[in-house]
Parts: structure tokens; C-alpha cells; sequence
């Protein structure tokens, strides 16, 4: 697949939806693209006639055709070496399920990889129960084996792998981050956030360039088959180091024509803000490749008992069990002040009510200091937990809301068990968010759940899951939303996201040209057939980087 190039043409559609605000129909139009952008739209007739003689036409009938999909959040190098030989992507049923699984797989992994997993949910397992790193000594005793959980958020290690790290005992963690340890005070093997996210990159050191390369590539290409023409990639690390931002595998991508989805880079907050910079006068100009702004996290996942609430889990384990954050708020507060003095937007992960609440306060000092960025948005990641008077404060802060919808069934009565029935009634409320007005985008949050954009439009639909259509009538329904608006927040609202609205999400004069054609018309079926629409061609810049 080459970068996508600039080419001239004119497409036409009696079904074409532009996801402009204020606008819930498709309409019967045409679009003239030149130079990768739209340079009329309108009336067919009239845009045809307007055109130099000699652009090529093509009609696509009645077939839908949207602005392409953009995913407002992912993790790309785990998505992508997710997908590749080099990782198994498996939850198990069990921690021996599991163990046996990585096993069978391991057999044709190269000599020299580590046996690398992705996707365990001990809450989900039956029995249910927390691995240790015992298990996985008896399968692997002398291989280097990381089992990485399903939420992102905790590392399981074997003794090899312990051992090649060089953790022992008395090895610190780092701040906001723990080892677990049993009785006799012998490490479990399991790393916990920021210990976790240090540890991860050196465990994926034996992979190299071109094995990355190759990964990246081939799921650029699955993501041009799904309608994303756009992603953000979010760091990964709350801390210096690596931030899994590998800009450099992006550029050798691009040297060697190989993009065929615009990346939008947000590497990590931290005092020395030098990378952002660097990478922002690398891209400046440049079609495909940019770093719009900041990522910092801010408090850990609500299964596992990290992420911050304002008032205790309701299955404590313990007296005044409400999770921390990640970082000192004080902490956060210097960081992000730093990033709006310099006009920089900061996208926090924040899942817990007391993490939003800070986070907002900080949002707000900024603004009254130094203003809104100078390009940009303040943007909240995940927010699954609100108190409900923060949710007004989202549109008076001009603070974007991105979720990823395949959350909301990804713990079936998770958000029951640890946080009750009453606050459960504050998560994810997308109709809410729309009838305040506040700007939302949508992601997948990949490789913690699939990059699959109709499983995104269908949940945000349905409040139901993908696979399994639970619940029945769905998961707090009142929080539904019409396909139209989930289509605007997964494509003009991701573009806010990514501070680039005045290129990218919607189909307008002077826009990239960046659309999708799709085989059924999302905004007129019934939601129960979101699921099998397929994406027929996508386009990036006016060239068709996919057909199926």
C-alpha cells in the first residue's frame, strides 16, 4: 500500500452524510476533490458543470458514503504487534487455560522472542482468581515470559523474565506504581501500572525495527479496510522513557510510501517538553504525520480497584478503598499549567470521579491563566465515572469527552460490583453529553478493545455488546444515541480530539478529502444491522487506499 497520493476527481452519491454539526440526513451530492481536498460540494449537477471538463465521475448510486472514521484513541504499537506472529492476543477462561494457550503458541515464536500475551481479565476468569508468576515458571522455566492484561493497566512475569529485568525484592517501584508480594515477601510477578508500563517496553526490546515496521504496516492496511482513515496514537508511559510513540517507524513508513492513515502523535507530559516540540517542527507541513498535544494519565482502571473515586469502592477490600492516582494532583497541576503556557492541549486518562474532578479543576485554573491552546483542546480520556455536576463543566471548559463505547460491555456487571447501582447510572452518557452540548469523540482504546469502527458505531447505538447483543434492550438505554451522532462524534468529533477540525471529520470545502463508502446507510437501517456493514472503499486525500 503506497502513501496516499493527490488525486482529481469527482464523487457522487444519492446517500452521502457530511457529518457537519446540525446536519442528521444524508443527502443526494457531489464533491469535486483537487490536491487531496474538497474544492466544492453540493448539488450534483451543479458541482459537475462547475469542474474543468474532463474530471472523472464516479457515481456510487444509492451507497452511503461518510467522512472516514477516526480513532480518537489507540495504543499502535500494541495494536499492531498485537496482530502480529510475535504476540497473542487471548483473555483465556482461566489462568491455566491461558498458561496452555501461550504455550502451544510459543512453539513458533523465534528463538530469540520473549512469549509475550495481551488480554488477560482475571475478574473474568472462573475460577476467579489473581495469576502469580508460579504457573508460568512450571510452563516456562527458562524462557522470558510477560502475560500483559486485557485492561492495559498490570504485567504478569515469570522468574525468567524477573531475572532479565533484574527485579528483585528491594527494587523500588516507580511512583504510582507496585510489585506484589506473597506472605513471605517473594515477588508474585505482578507489576502494577506505572511498574508495569517501565518494565513493558524491555520486555518487547527483542522485536527490532523491522519486525515493528512490518506490524505497523499491515495493520495500517486492516485499518483502511475497516473506514479509518485517521487515529491519535496515545503514550503509553506516565513517566520518562519510552512512550511506545515510535515515530521513527512511522517515518521509515513513510519514506517508504507505506501510510495510509493520517497519525495524529501525543507523546507524554513531562517537565521536558522537548520531544513534543521536536516532533511538531518534524511534521510541520506534513499530510499524514503530526503531533497535535500531550498525554498524561492520571488514575488506573475501576476493576482493579485504581482508578480514583471521590467516595470508596462499593466491594471495598479494605477501610477507605477508593484507588490513587497515578501522580500527585499537585504534580499534575504543575505539568499541565507548563503545557497551556506554551499553548499546548493535555489529553488525561482519567476513569475514576475524583481523577475527572481534579483534572477539570486543573482545566480550569489553565484557562483562567493563560487561556484555551493555542490550537487544540483539553480533551478527558475514557471518564467512565462522573460526579454529576462535573458534566456541565465539560462544555464551559471546552474539555472534548473521549470514550471508547465497546467499554461499556466489557465487564458485564462490573460497574454494578465495584461502584453499586447508583453511580453506575453516570457512566458513559453519551445522550447526556449531546443534550448538553458538550463535544465528544470516539476510539477504541486498542489494543484493549478491537479496532473494529461498525462494533464502535453499533454499541454508542445500542448500549449493547457487539458480540453477544447484551443486554437485552441495553446497558442503561436512556444513554442511547442515533447512528448519525455516533458517526459525527467517531469522525468531526475525533477531529476536534486531535485538534485538527479544520482539516479533518467532515466533508466541506477546503477539508482533506478522507470518506468512506459503505454498503448500507447506518443513519436508515435497523441498529441490529450496524453490524453487518461492510466498508466497500476508503479514501484518503481523494485515493482509494482500500476496495473491497
Amino acid at each position: 500500500m503506497r502513501n496516499a497520493g493527490h488525486s482529481e476527481l469527482i464523487v457522487r452519491s444519492k446517500r452521502v452524510f457530511t457529518s457537519e454539526d446540525g446536519v442528521d440526513e444524508p443527502r443526494e451530492l457531489a464533491f469535486y476533490v483537487r490536491d487531496g481536498r474538497i474544492v466544492s460540494i453540493g448539488e450534483p449537477e451543479r458541482v459537475i458543470a462547475e469542474a474543468p471538463s474532463g474530471v472523472p465521475v464516479t457515481d456510487y448510486g444509492d451507497r452511503f458514503i461518510c467522512p472516514g472514521f477516526h480513532d480518537a484513541h489507540l495504543h499502535f504499537f500494541h495494536t499492531a504487534v498485537g496482530c502480529s506472529p510475535y504476540m497473542l492476543m487471548y483473555m483465556g477462561k482461566s489462568e491455566e487455560d491461558l498458561v496452555e494457550r501461550a504455550v502451544e503458541f510459543a512453539r513458533n515464536l523465534p528463538a530469540d522472542a520473549w512469549v509475550v500475551t495481551q488480554g488477560w481479565r482475571d475478574y473474568r476468569w472462573t475460577p476467579r482468581q489473581h495469576p502469580n508468576k508460579r504457573s508460568l515458571d512450571r510452563a516456562f522455566p527458562d524462557r522470558p515470559c510477560a502475560m500483559y492484561s486485557g485492561d492495559g493497566h498490570t504485567l504478569w512475569l515469570n522468574s525468567a523474565a524477573l531475572d532479565a529485568l533484574g527485579v528483585t525484592p528491594d527494587t523500588e517501584p516507580p511512583a504510582g506504581g507496585r510489585f506484589d508480594t506473597f506472605e513471605n515477601g517473594e515477588l508474585t510477578g505482578i507489576a502494577h501500572e506505572a511498574a508495569a508500563m517501565q518494565l513493558l517496553p524491555r520486555c518487547l526490546e527483542w522485536l527490532g525495527e523491522e519486525r515493528i515496521a512490518e506490524a505497523y504496516a499491515q495493520q495500517m492496511q486492516r485499518m483502511a479496510a475497516q473506514g479509518i482513515t485517521s487515529m491519535c496514537d496515545m503514550s503509553l508511559m506516565p513517566m520518562p522513557g519510552c512512550d511506545f510513540i515510535r515515530d521513527d517507524v512511522y517515518d521509515k513508513l513513510q519514506e517508504e510510501g507505506c501510510l495510509c492513515v493520517r497519525a495524529h502523535l501525543f507523546p507524554t507530559l513531562l517537565d521536558d517538553q522537548s520531544r513534543l516540540f521536536e516532533l511538531q517542527r518534524r511534521y510541520e507541513g506534513n499530510e499524514l504525520l503530526s503531533a497535535p498535544g500531550f498525554k498524561q494519565f492520571f488514575d488506573g482502571v475501576s476493576s482493579e480497584h485504581t482508578a480514583f473515586l471521590t467516595e470508596p469502592y462499593s466491594n471495598s477490600r479494605f477501610p477507605g478503598d477508593r484507588g490513587r492516582l497515578t501522580i500527585p494532583a499537585e504534580r499534575m497541576r504543575e505539568l499541565v499549567l507548563a503545557a497551556a503556557k506554551a499553548g499546548e492541549p493535555v489529553r488525561i486518562h482519567v476513569i475514576g470521579d475524583g481523577a475527572i474532578h481534579a483534572a477539570l479543576d486543573i482545566f480550569e485554573e489553565a484557562r483562567e491563566r493563560f487561556g484555551a491552546p493555542t490550537h487544540g483542546h483539553n480533551t478527558l480520556e475514557h471518564l467512565e465515572n462522573l460526579l454529576a455536576e462535573d458534566i456541565d463543566r465539560l462544555r464551559e471548559l471546552d474539555v472534548v469527552a473521549s470514550s471508547q463505547p465497546c467499554h461499556i460491555t466489557l465487564d458485564p456487571g462490573g460497574p454494578e460490583r465495584d461502584l453499586g447501582e447508583d453511580r453506575a447510572q453516570i457512566m458513559w452518557p453519551f445522550s447526556t453529553y449531546e443534550q448538553r452540548g458538550i463535544r465528544q469523540a470516539f476510539g477504541t482504546d486498542s489494543p484493549i478493545t478491537v479496532i473494529n469502527s461498525m462494533h464502535v458505531i453499533y454499541t454508542a447505538v445500542t448500549r449493547q455488546d457487539p458480540q453477544s447483543r447484551w443486554p437485552e434492550g441495553g446497558w442503561h438505554a436512556d444513554e442511547k444515541i442515533s447512528a448519525a451522532s455516533a458517526i459525527r462524534n467517531y469522525t468531526l468529533g475525533s477531529a476536534y480530539a486531535a485538534g485538527d477540525e479544520k482539516n479533518l471529520g467532515s466533508l466541506e470545502v477546503g477539508k482533506y478529502a478522507d470518506f468512506i463508502v459503505l454498503d448500507q446507510d447506518l443513519t436508515a437501517i435497523d441498529p441490529q444491522e450496524i453490524l453487518d456493514t461492510q466498508v466497500l472503499a476508503t479514501y484518503l486525500g481523494g485515493t482509494c487506499v482500500f476496495e473491497r
